[in-house]
């Protein structure tokens, strides 16, 4: 029995809602804007600006760190913002882990727990289609086209993963399992989930 799941997932892909299903099937604790609200407690930093940049790098390149702010001495001193972020939630994650039985979905988690035995690391995708159609369904229209919101949005998500982890986002040999919530359907995803956790 596998006792954390991790679930990492392309934007508009129902990586969320797919580990909502699989921590409700189970029993299972569910972190997701828990986790930020947990870090906020431990950083006090805002809730939403750990939402963000917790799992999303400021730009599209590794360079976006570059101009990253440096703290106060309070805080870390020399140490800038996204990293001491980094450091906070590595911190909660694991303390999560230990108490175990629980679905933990982005913030590289599956990196952070990466030599644990008791856990299952997945990735989501989907097809663009599909994905342009379920984030506009979710959260409207806006000037950007659906298509380059889930461009700019992955690849805000991939230069983070590389910038804390040195891994490629996405790329099969990180997880146990990958699946096209496209192709299965949400409870299809979380089913086959479910079995291999147990």
């Amino acid at each position: 029995m596998k006792s954390i799941i991790t679930i990492s997932r392309e934007f508009g892909s129902g990586g969320r809602s797919i580990g909502k299903l699989v921590a409700e099937k189970l029993g299972y604790d569910y972190y997701d804007s828990e986790l930020a609200k947990k870090v906020a407690e431990q950083t006090g930093f805002d809730p939403e600006y750990i939402a963000d940049a917790g799992e999303y790098a400021p730009g599209r390149s590794m360079l976006s760190y570059a101009f990253s702010s440096p703290l106060p001495q309070a805080h870390g001193g020399t140490m800038n913002a996204n990293d001491y972020l980094w450091a906070a939630q590595c911190r909660v994650i694991l303390e999560l882990a230990e108490k175990g039985n629980c679905v933990i979905v982005g913030r590289c988690a599956d990196y952070i727990l990466r030599e644990r035995k008791d856990c299952l690391n997945v990735f989501i995708h989907a097809a663009t289609d599909y994905k342009a159609k379920r984030i506009v369904e979710l959260y409207g229209v806006t000037d950007k086209s659906p298509e380059k919101r889930l461009s700019d949005k992955d690849a805000k998500r991939r230069v983070n993963y590389k910038y804390f982890t040195g891994r490629e986002w996405g790329n099969t040999a990180n997880y146990h399992l990958c699946l096209d919530s496209s192709y299965f359907g949400h409870d299809e995803c979380a089913d086959i989930i479910v079995s291999l956790a147990k």
